[in-house]
């Protein structure tokens, strides 16, 4: 597998175990529909968490955050829509970003609620 791709499989779990230490509820990961992936979509009381987990070696090139286009807002916002749609969901539904970078043999978690909004 690339390095990246690990990276990116790492950066998953992690934003997993944050999330849960921090008291979401995981209902899915890697929804997919049409050409969107919705890498993590988790519950915290009456909210969906809709989470685009971003994970980067280093933060060179600019923060993990900063990589979330809005083409891919988009797909996003219409997977989202179609699963809670499909599911018969009353909640509401929230975007964040847990952006992660990696710093020497640590990793920095930084979680960014409502970091884009549902247009």
């Amino acid at each position: 597998m690339a390095q990246h791709n690990e990276l990116g499989k790492k950066g998953e779990q992690l934003a997993v175990d944050y999330l849960l230490k921090h008291g979401y509820t995981i209902i899915e990961r890697n929804y997919r529909f049409d050409k969107a992936e919705v890498d993590i979509i988790a519950q915290l009381k009456d909210i969906l968490a809709i989470i685009e987990v971003k994970t980067r070696s280093t933060a060179d090139f600019g923060n993990p955050q900063e990589f979330v286009k809005p083409k891919q807002i988009q797909r996003l916002v219409k997977a989202v829509d179609e699963y809670v749609k499909v599911n018969n969901l009353d909640v509401d539904v929230r975007f964040d970003i847990i952006a992660i970078t990696k710093e020497g043999t640590s990793f920095n978690i930084e979680h960014l609620e409502n970091a884009f909004y549902h247009f």
